[in-house]
C-alpha cells in the first residue's frame, strides 16, 4: 500500500507540474506528457539533474521557455526540504556543522529547527556571513554559493507567522540584510588580482552577484512552496514565460531578451507563412471545368478543378503611439513587421506623440538592432512637441501631411492604448482613413478590462477600426501572421 501511495503521489505531482507549465505559457501536449513519463521509466532516478533533463527534453521547445521551466521544476521537484543543513553540509562533516551552529540532529543550539535560528541573526553573525559570502563569490564556488543561499534565507529572511502554515520567507528581506551588491568592489579586487582587467573583473563580479541573488530568490520560493504548496507559488510568484510577459510591465532585462527574440520569431513566422501559402496555392473552385471533367464519370465530380490563385500582398502602413509605457510595445511591433517586410508589397511606418514623424528609413535591411533603437529614440523626441499624447492632432497631421500613404491597397495598422488625455479624437479623420484603406486594425497593449476607462477612447475608436488586444509576443506574432497571409 505504501508503494501505491508513493506512486499516486508522483503521478499527482507530474500532473500538477504539467498543468503549471501550461498555465505559464508552455504548450505541453498530452502526448508530450506521456513521453516524459515513458522516458523517466528508462532512466535512473539517482540524480535530480537527470529527471530535470528528461522533462526539459520532452516538454521545452524554445530556449526562451527554459527559465520558466527551471523555476517551476524547482517548485514541484525541490532540491531539498526545509533548511537542508544535513544535505548541504554533509552528514560526515561535524566540524562544518559546529561552525554553522547546527547539531547532529539538525537542531540549532537553542533547540529550535534550522529555519527558525533566531540566535544566529545578529550583527556578529551577519558580519561573519558576509565575509564567507565575499570569499565564495570571489572563488566562484557554485556549490558553496548554493549552500549559502539556502542558509541566508533561513537565517536572515525568515518571517515567522502566528500559526502553522502562516510563516513565510522573504528574499527581499534577506538580500537587504546581507546586501551582497555592496561586496562588488571586494570581489572585483580579488578577481583583478587573479589576472582579469578591471572591466572584466567588474563584469564578472556583477554576474556572480546576480546569480547568487537569483539563487536566494529561488530558495525563498522553494520554502514558501513547501509551506503553502507549489500551486500557490506558481500562480502568484512566478512570472510567465517570455512570450507571454506584457510589454507594458516587462522589466529591462526582459525587454532586452524580447529584442533578441524578435528576429528568431520573424524567421519562424516567415517559414510558417511560406508553408501555409504553399498549402493554399489552389484558388476558388472552377465549377465549369469541374463539371466538364465529370462528363466522363456520368456527371459525378470525381476530381475538382480550381481557378488560379491571384497572388496578393498588401501595402502596410503602421501608425505608432510611442509615448510612455506603450513605446516598448510599438518598437517591438515595428521590429517584427520590418523583419517580415518581404511578406508585404510595401511597408511604411510613422510614429507620433502629438506630432507625426516617418521612421521607415530607420528599418533599412541589415541594420543593427541597437542602432535602430537609438535612431528611433531620436525620432521619437523629434515627433513630440508638447509631450502629451494627442491622437486627434496626430491623426489630423498624418492625413494632411501624408495624403498618399493610405490607399485602396493599404492595410492600416494603428498601435496605441487610445488614451488621448481627454483631447479631441478626430473621429471623422480616422473614419476617412479606415474607409480609404483596404483593411484597418488597431492594436491595443492594454487588457480589454481597461479599455474605455479614464481617458481611454477605445470604445469610440474601436467603433471605427477593429480593436485587437496585443499585450505580448504570442499575441503579436499571431496577429502579424494573420495579417501577412
Amino acid at each position: 500500500m505504501g508503494a501505491v501511495r508513493r506512486s499516486a503521489g508522483l503521478v499527482d505531482r507530474h500532473v500538477s507540474f504539467v498543468e503549471a507549465l501550461r498555465a505559464a505559457g508552455l504548450s505541453v501536449s498530452l502526448a508530450e506528457s506521456v513521453d516524459a513519463v515513458e522516458a523517466l521509466g528508462v532512466v535512473d532516478w539517482d540524480s535530480r539533474d537527470t529527471v530535470r533533463d528528461v522533462y526539459a527534453a520532452t516538454m521545452v521547445k524554445r530556449v526562451t521557455q527554459r527559465p520558466t521551466f527551471e523555476a517551476l521544476f524547482d517548485l514541484y521537484f525541490p532540491r531539498m526540504i526545509g533548511g537542508g543543513s544535513e544535505r548541504l553540509l554533509g552528514d560526515d562533516d561535524p566540524e562544518a556543522r559546529a561552525e554553522q551552529g547546527v547539531g547532529a540532529d539538525g537542531e540549532t543550539p537553542d533547540g529550535e529547527g534550522d529555519d527558525a535560528a533566531p540566535a544566529r541573526d545578529n550583527a556578529e553573525a551577519l558580519a561573519d556571513f558576509r565575509e564567507q559570502l565575499a570569499a565564495a563569490l570571489a572563488a566562484g564556488d557554485q556549490a558553496e554559493l548554493q549552500r549559502m543561499a539556502a542558509e541566508m534565507v533561513g537565517r536572515f529572511g525568515a518571517m515567522p507567522g502566528r500559526g502553522p502554515g502562516l510563516s513565510s520567507w522573504s528574499a527581499y528581506t534577506a538580500l537587504r540584510r546581507v546586501a551582497p551588491s555592496e561586496l562588488v568592489d571586494r570581489i572585483t579586487a580579488a578577481l583583478a588580482d587573479g589576472g582579469l582587467t578591471d572591466d572584466e573583473a567588474r563584469r564578472a563580479a556583477g554576474r556572480r552577484i546576480g546569480g547568487f541573488t537569483a539563487a536566494v530568490e529561488d530558495d525563498a520560493r522553494r520554502r514558501i512552496a513547501e509551506e503553502k504548496g507549489p500551486d500557490h507559488v506558481a500562480d502568484v510568484a512566478l512570472r510567465p514565460s517570455l512570450e507571454r510577459i506584457d510589454f507594458t510591465s516587462a522589466r529591462r532585462t526582459e525587454l532586452e531578451r524580447m529584442r533578441r527574440e524578435i528576429h528568431p520569431l520573424a524567421r519562424r513566422l516567415a517559414t510558417r507563412l511560406t508553408r501555409e501559402r504553399h498549402a493554399r496555392r489552389r484558388g476558388p473552385l472552377d465549377v465549369r471545368r469541374t463539371l466538364r471533367a465529370s462528363m466522363s464519370t456520368g456527371g459525378v465530380p470525381i476530381e475538382t478543378h480550381h481557378k488560379p490563385r491571384r497572388p496578393h500582398r498588401s501595402e502596410l502602413v503602421v501608425l505608432c503611439d510611442v509615448s510612455g509605457s506603450v513605446a516598448g510595445f510599438a518598437q517591438f511591433t515595428l521590429m517584427l513587421v520590418f523583419a517580415l517586410r518581404d511578406q508585404f508589397q510595401k511597408v511604411r511606418a510613422f510614429t507620433f506623440v502629438d506630432q507625426v514623424h516617418e521612421v521607415t528609413d530607420y528599418f533599412r535591411p541589415g541594420a543593427d538592432v541597437t542602432e535602430v533603437m537609438a535612431d528611433l529614440a531620436a525620432s521619437v523626441e523629434h515627433a513630440s512637441r508638447f509631450g502629451r499624447t494627442h491622437y486627434g492632432r496626430a491623426l489630423t497631421l498624418f492625413a494632411r501631411e501624408h495624403p498618399d500613404a493610405v490607399g485602396p491597397k493599404t492595410a492600416l495598422l494603428v498601435l496605441g492604448d487610445a488614451r488621448s488625455n481627454h483631447s479631441d479624437l478626430a473621429l471623422p479623420v480616422l473614419k476617412d482613413l479606415a474607409d480609404t484603406a483596404r483593411h484597418s486594425w488597431w492594436l491595443n497593449p492594454e487588457h480589454p478590462r481597461h479599455w474605455s476607462t479614464g481617458d481611454s477612447a477605445a470604445d469610440q475608436y474601436g467603433a471605427l477600426v477593429p480593436m485587437v488586444e496585443c499585450r505580448n509576443l504570442v499575441q503579436l506574432s499571431e496577429f502579424v501572421h494573420d495579417l501577412a497571409l
